[in-house]
């Protein structure tokens, strides 16, 4: 049997298996369910988060013999059909390469057919964002007025770039990120039925690599079967990936705190060995004190998207750091980060900024100042004795009367 690919062979087949967009396959199935289907449906949202996915599964359900609430059965022969690409009511069409008017007025006298065995005819526009402006003009009139028979799809990842003419006359959903312990979680359910060991760790390195798109998730997962096998481990993943070990950040993190302006070389020289790129890194220490201020400010780690232990690494340094020294430092590397990407010597001007970032001042946290009060039997002593000014005491009116009557 051929090979297929973790994506395709891990393809939901139904609403309920779209992963992280309850909120819009709840709305597709009930509107077919009550028969309240549109004309047109545009899907926007970042790629691979199951735009095109969710278009298939509509269409199929459109046109299903035998369906299970608002669900396709899978299982008819217009299911088996579209399954296998040999049905003509399911049209799908990539808009970067279909994207002149010539192409779209074909589609357009198309559209006038009924559908050969199915309900609907069906047409799933993929990338329509990419149609020239007069392809656009030309779907209009169809839209506007579309045959009973017809249904419209389009996908886009980049909305803004389709006309508000074109919007308007459709319904339309947006697609958002998928969050990274749906797609751990998936990635996990996969590899327990492919009999693969892969531990917690390499499951967040994966799905924090995807940046919240499942199909990269699922496509990194596959490359790392190839290079690892049936067991898979964190070192192994960051080797393949060749990604920044966040070690460095944290002996950095070391380093402000207690002023070892060495670990500055060290680091730029271990980015520079490893071949890692330098402005990945600024990326990436930019995240490392971002979730430190969210550790610092809110006092937990829940908002950030790490592993465990790598958490309970940041909330160890709640004390250690003031916000006001946690947003100096993110300001700082910010504009260091654009320094990077403009000098000449990279490795260079890192170890420079390094050095700069060791070397700023910290304020005391209270932590601290509690712990010196308490250490420090002198100073509490020296602060006891402090006098202070005496206070300027206010007469009553009868003094004040006693005083101008002695007069």
């Amino acid at each position: 049997m051929t090979y297929l690919v973790t994506a395709r062979k891990w393809r939901p087949q139904k609403f309920d298996e779209v992963v992280g967009q309850s909120h819009i396959t709840k709305t597709l199935k009930n509107s077919i369910e009550n028969n309240r289907i549109a004309h047109a449906y545009i899907f926007a949202g970042p790629r691979g988060v199951g735009k095109t996915t969710t278009a298939r599964i509509l269409a199929k359900r459109l046109n299903c013999s035998n369906p299970q609430g608002g669900e396709p059965c899978n299982e008819c022969e217009m299911c088996q059909m579209f399954g296998s690409q040999q049905t003509m009511d399911i049209i799908e069409i990539d808009g970067a390469s279909n994207r002149r008017i010539d192409e779209i007025r074909t589609l357009r006298e198309s559209v006038k057919y009924a559908p050969t065995t199915g309900k609907f005819k069906v047409y799933i526009i993929d990338e329509v964002h990419m149609l020239t402006t007069e392809s656009f003009n030309a779907l209009l009139k169809t839209l506007e007025e579309p045959p009973e028979h017809t249904v419209f799809i389009f996908a886009t990842t980049d909305v803004h770039k389709v006309p508000l003419t074109i919007i308007s006359r459709c319904q339309r959903f947006d697609f958002r990120r998928i969050e990274l312990k749906e797609i751990k979680a998936l990635l996990s359910k996969i590899s327990k039925a492919e009999g693969i060991e892969i531990d917690d760790k390499s499951l967040t390195i994966i799905a924090k690599k995807a940046d919240g798109a499942l199909r990269d998730a699922q496509s990194l997962f596959d490359q790392v079967v190839s290079y690892c096998g049936k067991k898979i481990t964190a070192e192994d993943v960051s080797m393949m990936l060749n990604l920044i070990d966040e070690e460095i950040y944290f002996d950095l993190t070391d380093a402000i705190l207690t002023k070892k302006f060495e670990t500055a070389f060290t680091i730029s020289q271990k980015i520079y060995e490893n071949g890692w790129n330098f402005i990945d890194f600024m990326n990436g220490l930019l995240e490392h004190f971002r979730n430190l201020l969210t550790v610092v400010i809110t006092g937990e780690s829940k908002l950030i998207e790490a592993g465990e232990m790598t958490r309970k690494r940041l909330e160890s340094f709640k004390d250690s750091f003031s916000e006001s020294d946690l947003l100096r430092i993110l300001n700082f590397v910010s504009k260091l980060s654009t320094e990077v990407k403009l000098a000449q010597n990279q490795k260079l001007r890192t170890e420079i900024g390094l050095t700069q970032i060791i070397g700023l001042e910290r304020s005391a946290t209270i932590t601290e100042l509690v712990d010196l009060l308490k250490n420090d039997k002198d100073l509490t002593s020296k602060l006891s004795k402090l006098s202070l000014p005496p206070e300027d005491k206010k007469k009553t009116l009868n003094e004040i009367k006693a005083e101008d009557s002695g007069t």
